[in-house]
C-alpha cells in the first residue's frame, strides 16, 4: 500500500501543516502510512534537510502538499530515493502535468489556443512590446490573457492578466511586465499568452483523475458552493494520452455551451473548495497502488 507525503506544520514540525490536516486524519483512518517533510526546507535547496523525518525504506509516496518548482520536485525525489523511498509521480510527469508546455499539445483542441516564451536560468523577462505582439501573432487578434507556466493573475485582472487587445504590443508588453513583476522570484518555467474565451459567470469545475478515470468532480476552490457538471468524455479521452497518474482538470463553461479545459494540474499540488473532503481521492490513491 503506498503511503502519503504532506508538508509539515512550520511552526510545530511533527504534526501535518494544517491545510492538510483533515486530509492526514483520512489517511490515518484508512490505515495508510504517513510521513511530513519540511516544505520551506524544500524550497531553499535543502532537499536532504526536508525529508529527514521520512523514515528509510518507507516509499513508494504520493505527495499531497503545496506547490513546488520542478526543479525542486525533481530534488525532492532523488532526496527520497537516497532514504529507499520514492515518488509515485516521478519529476518527468509532475512536470508534463504542472507545466502548460506540457499538456497543451494533448488538449490543444480542447483549450484556449496558447504561445509561449520559456525562460532559462536567470534570464530575464523580456520587456519590449513587439517581442510579445510578434509572439501572440498566431493567435491573431482580439482580446488574451497573460500567465506563466503555471498560474495567472487573474485577481489582478487589468493590470496583470487581461490583454483587450493582442495586436497593441505596449498593452501587451505592460501586462506581461506587470506579471513579471507581482509573480517575481515565484515566476513558473516562463510566459503564456492565450486567446481569451467567454465562460458563463461561476461555471467552472475540478475534475480529479487517478490513472485516466475521474474519482472526484469538485467545484472549483475560488467558486466553492457551485456544482457543475461538466462533460467528461473528450477530457477523459485527453488525460489518458497524457499518461500521468494523478492529474487535475480545471474546466470552464463557453458561452456557446462547450466545456472547455482552462488549466491542467498535477493533482498532487491542486487544492479542494472549502467544505470539500478529500476521502474519496485519497482512498483512490491508496487503492492504485504502487
Amino acid at each position: 500500500m503506498p503511503g502519503f507525503l504532506f508538508c509539515s506544520d512550520p511552526l510545530r514540525p511533527n504534526r501535518p501543516d494544517p491545510e492538510f490536516a483533515e486530509e492526514a486524519a483520512a489517511v490515518r483512518e484508512m490505515g495508510a502510512g504517513l510521513a511530513l517533510i519540511d516544505h520551506d526546507a524544500l524550497l531553499a535547496g535543502d532537499a536532504a534537510g526536508a525529508v529527514a523525518r521520512v523514515p528509510r525504506d518507507s516509499g513508494p509516496y504520493w505527495y499531497r502538499g503545496w506547490m513546488v518548482p520542478v526543479q525542486r520536485y525533481a530534488e525532492l525525489g532523488e532526496a527520497l530515493a537516497t532514504r529507499g523511498a520514492r515518488l509515485l509521480t516521478d519529476a518527468a510527469a509532475y512536470r508534463e502535468a504542472h507545466e502548460l508546455p506540457g499538456w497543451y499539445a494533448v488538449f490543444e483542441e480542447l483549450t484556449p489556443r496558447s504561445v509561449w516564451h520559456a525562460l532559462t536560468g536567470t534570464a530575464p523577462v523580456p520587456v519590449d512590446g513587439a517581442f510579445w505582439a510578434a509572439l501572440a501573432r498566431p493567435l491573431g487578434g482580439g482580446p488574451g490573457i497573460v500567465k506563466d507556466f503555471v498560474k495567472s493573475r487573474k485577481h489582478e485582472w487589468h493590470e496583470a492578466c487581461f490583454v483587450p487587445e493582442l495586436r497593441d504590443a505596449e498593452r501587451l508588453g505592460a501586462v506581461v511586465a506587470r506579471f513579471a513583476e507581482l509573480q517575481g522570484d515565484f515566476l513558473a518555467g516562463g510566459m503564456v499568452v492565450r486567446a481569451f474565451e467567454r465562460f458563463v459567470p461561476n461555471g467552472e469545475a475540478r475534475a480529479w483523475w487517478v490513472d485516466g478515470v475521474p474519482v472526484m468532480v469538485t467545484a472549483h476552490p475560488d467558486t466553492p458552493g457551485d456544482r457543475p457538471d461538466p462533460e467528461l468524455r473528450r477530457v477523459g479521452e485527453a488525460v489518458r494520452r497524457l499518461g500521468c497518474r494523478l492529474v487535475t482538470t480545471d474546466l470552464a463553461l463557453r458561452e456557446d455551451g462547450a466545456w472547455r479545459v482552462v488549466e491542467v494540474g498535477d493533482g498532487q499540488v491542486s487544492g479542494f473548495p472549502a467544505g470539500t473532503g478529500a476521502r474519496p481521492l485519497l482512498e483512490a490513491l491508496r487503492d492504485a497502488g504502487a
